[in-house]
């Protein structure tokens, strides 16, 4: 009777132990899913960037035709509205502090007289243009590449000398002088560009890009870098 009894209790202490080794080895073997990468882009939001500038002419001072000097210093402000993820329309302002320079000659023709000085002139020139801006936030990233194009007004700028011819006595129309420039011009100004955008928060960004830009006439583009602060709402 003992040993029927152990023949049947034998093999179920066997099926208990092989199932309970099946329950643990399930456990270790069960797989944890990963979280979700945080999110520092949304797929609609409102930017405002302050930023710094640096733009230098295409040109020398001589030849340009408009911001009349090598470089200038300012600032400005762009919003922009992204209504999909990787698509915003917005509307930029730039001021500069240009010292512009400007070329006074003196020449009589009679006596072989050529005289030249330079004078330097503190303006503000400033633009304001509307912008489409392409971004693509890489997955997982801090990290947004973006390109943009704009187009608007562009003001301050665009003085021109005023030479007269004035008559010396026995002599004629024989001296051309500078008496003076005429008013800066409004123009229009196209622009291009790219750059990247760093978030440090899903709220707060840091912007840095170049753009390339045409005003309206020859001899009058320049390029800008910028670099300054994004807040995202």
């Amino acid at each position: 009777m003992k040993k029927l009894l152990l023949c049947f209790l034998g093999p179920v202490v066997l099926a208990s132990a092989a199932f309970a080794g099946a329950e643990y080895s399930g456990k270790e073997m069960k797989q944890v899913a990963p979280p979700p990468c945080p999110e520092w882009y949304a797929d609609r939001e409102f930017n405002i960037s302050l930023w710094g500038t640096y733009a230098f002419t295409g040109n020398n001072w001589v030849n340009d035709r408009y911001i009349e000097a090598d470089h200038a210093w300012g600032g400005g402000i762009d919003l922009k509205y992204f209504f999909m993820r990787y698509i915003g329309v917005g509307i930029e302002g730039w001021a500069l502090d240009a010292r512009q320079a400007r070329q006074n000659i003196f020449v009589d023709f009679s006596d072989n007289e050529f005289l030249s000085n330079i004078q330097h002139e503190s303006n503000v020139i400033g633009g304001v243009l509307g912008t489409l801006t392409l971004r693509y936030p890489i997955p997982c990233t801090r990290f947004a590449p973006y390109i943009f194009g704009g187009a608007g007004g562009i003001f301050g700028g665009g003085q021109k000398q005023v030479n007269q011819r004035f008559v010396e006595p026995g002599e004629g129309f024989d001296i051309l002088a500078t008496t003076g420039h005429t008013d800066s011009e409004t123009r229009a100004i196209g622009q291009v560009g790219g750059g990247m955008e760093i978030r440090l928060t899903p709220h707060i960004g840091w912007v840095s890009d170049f753009s390339w830009n045409f005003v309206d006439g020859p001899k009058n583009n320049f390029g800008m870098v910028r670099t300054g602060v994004n807040f995202a709402f």
